[in-house]
């Protein structure tokens, strides 16, 4: 990885701004509420794929290390600390840090939560690390990619979720997503969005093989789902090659 520092202040102070309200399931973080059942679905079955594990083991992550980069307050770095990973969540913007560890401590939960970039890991590996909705805000997406593959162990699993570069992300998440409230405006920068193409190919340029994709759909009445429709937003599970 190069001496590029891969956080944008301006998308730190954004989020940053956003601390205070972001356990407020209506609040600004409304939607990450909302889309978080389906992210934690995906990443369980992909845990239990890579791993051999049972479905029904209510701690499937016990005495496995896990890091959740651009973890904002916490939504799902707690839930992957109930699942028994040890968990080290780090963000750019230091409110939220400071969110989620007074959060953390009222639920019991032990996590080791840092203000910082990825580039402050270097040495450090985990089991899992995750980054969900984090990579379209980077200043330099190969680099931060590289990053992630640096903090993966041997038989580590990553996990990534962003928007798709494509006429309907820009729709469902710009025009009506910001447009209408449902998210704060200026949220996304759709020039910044990756094609599952673009970010498979940093992801191997980076030392990893992609080892599933998935996409992320919405229904008005049901909520967001798992889908085999990458067109809006989707998933993307690496590990290391050999």
């Amino acid at each position: 990885m190069n001496a590029t520092h891969t956080i944008d202040p301006r998308e730190a102070a954004h989020f940053g701004a956003q601390a205070a309200e972001w356990w407020d399931p209506k609040g600004p973080s409304a939607m990450l509420h909302r889309l978080n059942p389906a992210r934690l679905g995906y990443a369980r079955t992909r845990i239990d794929d890579a791993w051999g594990l049972d479905p029904r083991n209510r701690r499937p992550l016990a005495g496995k290390s896990a890091l959740d980069v651009g973890c904002g307050a916490g939504l799902l770095s707690e839930p992957l600390a109930r699942l028994g990973a040890a968990v080290t969540g780090i963000d750019a913007a230091p409110e939220n840090i400071a969110v989620a560890k007074a959060h953390a401590e009222g639920q019991g939960l032990a996590i080791d939560y840092r203000a910082c970039g990825i580039e402050a890991l270097a040495g450090e590996r985990f089991d899992l690390v995750v980054s969900m909705e984090v990579v379209e805000h980077v200043t330099d997406p190969a680099d931060f990619v590289a990053g992630l593959a640096g903090a993966l162990a041997d038989d580590g699993l990553l996990i990534l979720s962003t928007p798709n570069r494509t006429p309907l992300s820009k729709l469902a998440l710009i025009t009506i997503g910001e447009g209408f409230g449902m998210v704060p405006k200026g949220t996304h920068d759709w020039s910044k969005f990756l094609t599952p193409g673009e970010l498979t190919g940093l992801v191997e340029a980076a030392g990893l093989a992609v080892v599933d994709t998935a996409g992320l759909s919405f229904d008005p009445r049901s909520g967001f789902a798992v889908s085999g429709n990458l067109a809006m937003d989707y998933f993307l599970t690496a590990r290391r090659n050999g």
